[in-house]
């Protein structure tokens, strides 16, 4: 450059010409006239594109290659080393790697998409689910979270889930709304089948039943990414990132999926105070402007819940993503309907919830009540002991006592009436019973009529009256201590 100031100031200050300058620097005249020409050195200019003579038949074939790559997995597209071993062993290529190497480069550079960056108004959202290893009770699972975003503020709210099912995405929704205490004008949405059911030659979506529901109900419009282009709604993806990698690194411990998201709403909470690079306030102060575009909830929260319909089966059950819940056995044959919501399966026939079930996320899971199968065990009593709705169910010692009593004075008939003390759990709380029981045993007043008895006098709070008199129908057992003289009497005997 310094050359340059003296050429151009000698020329344009002093009057010097080109051929004096020359002999002057020491230069070619071709030299000073480029100095002249431009103010700084303009670098190697190109008047040809460069020739290939070797490469320049085979263009066509790699062009072909790389495009028939578009539509294959990312995992088995051609490098450039093996583009060039095919042109090297297929079509008679001779050339080097460099040049192919190169080439390719050039190609998919240049094919790479532009983006145009956005501006986002307040009181518009994005939402998305994204994916993360947990271990929740112990156990290391995937986390499918909920990431709800939104871009004008960068405020976001993330909710963890065992599966990425319709109601989780409802359940998000809900719970996020109550967050921000309010509803976005619209929200965008890639094209989840959990979501959109179709896709119209016309571009419009054909939504599910449930998420129109949940629209109707908060009057939020929706919108849509184009399908395969993530870009779309490029706020949720960077947040699901960003989530996975500041919320659940290390991987995330807790006791259950409750404490799990309770810890994560405390975290989006605190990265309101956070200041992001190109901004002077913080999310919670640009939050603001949010909540004044958006509109107030509606007073009651939507039913965040799957609908299906089901038949009951001839052992008692209904069949709900790949699981069996029981229903009671007077329900058999009959059409009911499901609401699956994140943690509840619940079961109702006509206007009438028949079983609530803690929700299983196994496959071919038998979820019992054993309260359902009772009635019909009262009457097939011989099914007792192996009835598989009833296995695994833990009772006090009482009740095994109990029963023992019973069996052992009225054998077959003493099962029948345990089943029917069992059926009092249908209307009185397990605690009232089990003291119930223990208070018969230590009465000797051992039947059914006897318990149920005492149970009407602890919910009504009066004194029981199992005087043989008053009830001459109620049994009376007699429970005695052997004693060690009992026992003596019987060796003696031996030696007789």
């Amino acid at each position: 450059m310094d050359l340059y100031l003296k050429v151009r100031q000698a020329h344009f200050q002093d009057g010097l010409s080109g051929r004096q300058i020359a002999r002057d620097f020491g230069i070619s005249r071709d030299s000073v006239a480029k100095m002249l020409a431009y103010s700084e050195p303009p670098g190697y200019r190109r008047t040809a594109p460069i020739r290939k003579p070797k490469l320049d038949l085979y263009t066509d074939q790699i062009d072909q290659w790389l495009a028939e790559d578009t539509a294959r997995p990312r995992k088995q597209r051609h490098t450039a080393k093996r583009i060039f071993e095919r042109l090297r062993d297929e079509c008679g290529f001779d050339g080097g790697y460099t040049i192919v190497k190169d080439y390719i480069r050039s190609r998919k550079r240049s094919g790479k998409e532009m983006f145009v960056p956005l501006s986002h108004p307040p009181g518009h959202a994005q939402a998305d689910f994204g994916e993360a290893l947990a271990v929740i009770g112990g156990v290391e699972q995937k986390a499918h979270f909920f990431a709800f975003d939104l871009p004008q503020s960068d405020a976001c709210y993330i909710r963890a889930y065992p599966a990425a099912t319709t109601e989780a995405w409802l359940d998000g929704h809900v719970h996020a709304f109550a967050f921000f205490g309010a509803v976005p004008q619209s929200i965008l949405y890639d094209n989840d089948r959990c979501l959109v059911a179709r896709i119209m030659p016309d571009g419009t979506r054909n939504r599910t039943q449930r998420f129109s529901a949940m629209l109707s109900h908060y009057v939020v419009r929706d919108r849509y990414g184009r399908p395969g282009k993530g870009n779309d709604k490029g706020a949720v993806e960077g947040l699901v990132g960003y989530g996975r990698r500041n919320f659940m690194v290390p991987i995330p411990s807790f006791p259950d999926w409750d404490a799990f998201n309770a810890h994560l709403e405390e975290q989006c909470r605190k990265r309101q105070d956070d200041v992001l690079r190109g901004h002077k306030a913080s999310i919670g102060e640009r939050l603001q402007a949010d909540l004044a575009a958006m509109r107030d909830l509606p007073a009651p929260p939507f039913e965040a819940c799957d609908l299906q319909s089901g038949q009951v089966t001839s052992t008692s059950v209904v069949r709900y993503r790949g699981n069996d819940y029981s229903v009671p056995v007077a329900y058999g044959y009959r059409a009911v309907w499901i609401k699956g919501f994140v943690t509840r399966v619940v079961i109702g026939c006509a206007a009438e919830v028949i079983a609530d079930h803690a929700r299983s996320y196994d496959s071919g899971d038998m979820v019992f009540d054993p309260l359902h199968y009772l009635p019909l065990i009262e009457r097939k009593i011989m099914a007792l002991d192996q009835a598989a709705p009833l296995q695994g169910w833990e009772l006090p010692d009482a009740f095994a006592t109990l029963r023992r009593l019973l069996e052992a004075r009225q054998g077959k008939a003493g099962k029948r009436e345990y089943v029917q003390v069992l059926r009092l759990l249908e209307r009185f709380e397990a605690e009232v019973l089990h003291l119930a029981v223990k208070d018969a045993l230590r009465m000797g007043a051992v039947s059914f009529d006897a318990i149920k008895h005492l149970v009407l006098c602890r919910v009504e709070r009066r004194p029981p009256r199992l005087d043989l008199d008053v009830y001459p129908f109620l049994p009376r057992t007699n429970i005695a201590t052997t004693s060690a003289a009992s026992y003596m009497s019987l060796l003696a005997g031996g030696e007789a």
